[in-house]
């Protein structure tokens, strides 16, 4: 309640204090097709374990208190724009909230990753979840933390937000953490389909008024993460993830413009869904991600002229020697050309990374 009432008495007060100009609005204009005068780029998970000024501050606190304390989440979302020439910040947050918010314990275990000792084993234990779920009330700590991050930014890049998708949040729920193969939640599509179409939708329902809280909080860009569409092939995907996946960009949408607000681009990343490219196209977001498994060229055949692209180095090629790593940069850019395109990862930044390498990815696009 604490939290609640600070987000609700920053809204008060922001509401009269315009955020500072944006003196960078590349990613926006590349979101939104137009034309840029050279490509963005921004780097999933940017903010992380491979910054020393990250790990000392993590060292002091645990995960999910950064998480829900706006100042430590705020600094830790400014470290990368104060090192590198990025032009984006998104900021520091996790998309396990939202089972979080529904009533779900997760724990960040160290040398594990997340764990929730509590999974769902069988439908009715969705009875067990809190819902409906007033995201204001359960994750006002993460708007609080985007009107921070805008102004301290100073108008120096625009600020991302973002949140999981809902098959992906129902695999964390079910699975417990991560897995090597969602066999559990799997099963509940096959053994369980109403009931899974059940928890999707309630999961929608929450990430859709998140989403729309963090725009009215100063988020200029929404990404939504699909991080296990890999696992699901076509004929799921179209039953179990793409309908929610639309229904998000839709509402969210509407719902921006229903309060009034700037018109907010959207992006989808479906790691590993190479399968429904078509199907994510016509799904009503500005960008889509592809992970590096992915040819760019191929990509913007299959998703056409009007929408655009964000991606897709291999993570692992930031391991290569920096002369390497900035041809590789370079060739990325001229496979997706300059025009509707953000460059970034294929998915997120390694925790033992060097950082002097990023800014040479940086320095390739930028100089491409």
């Amino acid at each position: 309640m604490v939290v609640y009432c600070h987000y609700v008495i920053l809204r008060i007060f922001f509401k009269y204090m315009l955020f500072p100009a944006l003196k960078n609005d590349r990613l926006l204009r590349a979101a939104r097709g137009e034309d840029v005068d050279q490509v963005p780029i921004w780097i999933m998970r940017q903010a992380g374990r491979y910054l020393p000024e990250f790990r000392e501050l993590r060292s002091k606190h645990d995960f999910f208190t950064i998480c829900q304390t706006p100042e430590l989440a705020a600094e830790i979302t400014l470290q990368p724009i104060r090192r590198f020439d990025l032009d984006a910040a998104i900021i520091f947050s996790d998309i396990l909230v939202i089972p979080q918010a529904l009533g779900m314990i997760v724990e960040m275990r160290p040398g594990i990753g997340p764990v929730l000792p509590n999974p769902l084993v069988e439908p009715k234990d969705i009875a067990k979840l809190e819902t409906p779920v007033d995201v204001s009330l359960k994750l006002g700590y993460v708007g609080e933390a985007i009107t921070l991050v805008r102004h301290r930014l100073e108008g120096k890049v625009p600020l991302i937000g973002f949140s999981g998708a809902p098959w992906t949040l129902m695999g964390y729920m079910i699975e417990g953490g991560g897995s090597k193969t969602m066999s559990k939640s799997k099963a509940w599509l096959y053994r369980y389909p109403l009931a899974s179409k059940k928890l999707l939708q309630i999961l929608t329902d929450a990430v859709i008024d998140y989403l729309i809280m963090q725009a009215e909080a100063g988020a200029q860009l929404l990404q939504v993460f699909e991080s296990n569409a890999e696992y699901l092939g076509s004929e799921l995907f179209v039953e179990f993830s793409i309908p929610y996946i639309r229904e998000i960009a839709s509402k969210v949408k509407a719902g921006i413009k229903q309060k009034g607000l700037n018109d907010v681009p959207m992006t989808i990343f479906a790691k590993g869904a190479h399968y429904g490219l078509e199907e994510l196209a016509k799904s009503g977001y500005d960008v889509i991600g592809i992970d590096w498994t992915v040819d760019p060229v191929k990509a913007r055949v299959a998703v056409g002229p009007n929408v655009t692209l964000q991606g897709n180095l291999d993570p692992c090629a930031l391991y290569a020697p920096e002369d390497v790593l900035q041809k590789k940069g370079a060739d990325m850019v001229k496979k997706f050309g300059t025009q509707r395109y953000i460059a970034n990862l294929g998915h997120g930044i390694y925790p033992d990374m060097n950082p002097d390498h990023v800014r040479a990815l940086v320095e390739a696009v930028h100089g491409s």
